[in-house]
C-alpha cells in the first residue's frame, strides 16, 4: 500500500471541495475529485497530474457511486479519506417547499452521502483503516426559519455520523462531522436554490436577498478550512464533532447554553411521566 494518502472528494469542482483537492495535491497526496459537472472539474483542476483522477459523479445514483469507487481503487489501489462535501442549499418555508423540492434536498445531502459511505466502507473495513469526513453545518445544530429542509438534512448528517462512528470504530475507521459556518464560496450566490412557489406572507424574497448580498463577504477562508481538514486527516484520534469558523463555533455554543436552560425550566414535566 502506498504511503501517499488517497482522498475521495465529492463536490470537488468548486468551493470548499475544490480548495481541499488543490491543497491535498500540493501536499503530494492523491485525489479522486468528483462532481456532476465534469467540464467545470476539468477547468478548475487542470494539468496532467498522476496523483489526480477526475470523475463525473452524481452521488444520488448508487450505480454511479459503485463505478466511481471501483475506478478509484483500480487507479490508486486504496482510498484513505472520504470527504463528503457535495451539497444542495434550498431556501423556503416548510409550507412553500414542495414534496419534490424537499426530497431533492435530502437526496443530495443525506441519501447521496450515505450512498458513498455504504459503498466505500467494504474497502475501509478490508484495509482496517479509513477516515470519513462528513460535511454538515452549524445549521445541523440550530434550526433557522426558511431553511427547514436544509436543517433537516444537516441534522440528519450529524446523527448518522455519530452512529457511523460507533459502528466502524472496531474496524479502525475514524469519523468526523464538520460544521462550517459562512465561508467565502459561491454557496449563497448562483448555487443557492429557492422554492418555486413562494407565499408572499413568509417574505422569503427578503431572506434570499440578504443571503445573496452577503455572498462574497463571508468571514471564513476556505483555504484555511482545507488546511484544518488536512491536519485532522493526520491525527490518530481526530474529533468527531468539529465546528469550523468563529460564527459556527459561537452560535452552536450559545445555542447549547439556551437548550440547557430550557431543559432545566421544564424538568418538572420531563420527569413527571415515569410510573
Amino acid at each position: 500500500m502506498s504511503n501517499q494518502k488517497v482522498w475521495f472528494i465529492t463536490g470537488a469542482s468548486k468551493g470548499m471541495g475544490l480548495e481541499v483537492a488543490k491543497l491535498i495535491l500540493a501536499k503530494g497526496d492523491r485525489v479522486i475529485a468528483t462532481s456532476r459537472n465534469l467540464k467545470e472539474l476539468k477547468e478548475n483542476l487542470v494539468g496532467d497530474n498522476k496523483n489526480l483522477l477526475l470523475l463525473k459523479l452524481d452521488i444520488t445514483e448508487e450505480k454511479e457511486v459503485k463505478t466511481a469507487i471501483g475506478q478509484s481503487i483500480e487507479k490508486f489501489g486504496q482510498i484513505d479519506v472520504l470527504l463528503n462535501n457535495a451539497g444542495y442549499y434550498l431556501v423556503g418555508s416548510l409550507e412553500e417547499i414542495s414534496d419534490l423540492e424537499f426530497r431533492r434536498t435530502l437526496d443530495v445531502n443525506v441519501f447521496g452521502m450515505v450512498n458513498v459511505i455504504r459503498n466505500i466502507m467494504p474497502y475501509f473495513r478490508g484495509q482496517g483503516s479509513g477516515h470519513v469526513i462528513n460535511t454538515a453545518s452549524n445549521m445541523g445544530y440550530i434550526g433557522y426559519g426558511n431553511t427547514g429542509s436544509y436543517n433537516a438534512a444537516k441534522f440528519a448528517v450529524i446523527g448518522l455520523s455519530e452512529a457511523l462512528a460507533k459502528e466502524v470504530k472496531p474496524f479502525g475507521i475514524k469519523v468526523t462531522v464538520i460544521a462550517p459556518g459562512m465561508f467565502k464560496t459561491n454557496f449563497m450566490g448562483s448555487t443557492l436554490s429557492v422554492a418555486e412557489n413562494l407565499i408572499p406572507e413568509y417574505n422569503v424574497e427578503a431572506h434570499v436577498k440578504m443571503l445573496r448580498n452577503f455572498n462574497g463577504h463571508q468571514p471564513g477562508d476556505p483555504k484555511k478550512l482545507a488546511e484544518v481538514l488536512y491536519e485532522i486527516s493526520t491525527m490518530e484520534e481526530p474529533p468527531l464533532h468539529l465546528p469550523l469558523g468563529t460564527d459556527s463555533y459561537l452560535s452552536i455554543v450559545e445555542y447549547r447554553k439556551g437548550e440547557a436552560v430550557e431543559l432545566e425550566k421544564w424538568k418538572h414535566l420531563s420527569l413527571s411521566t415515569d410510573f
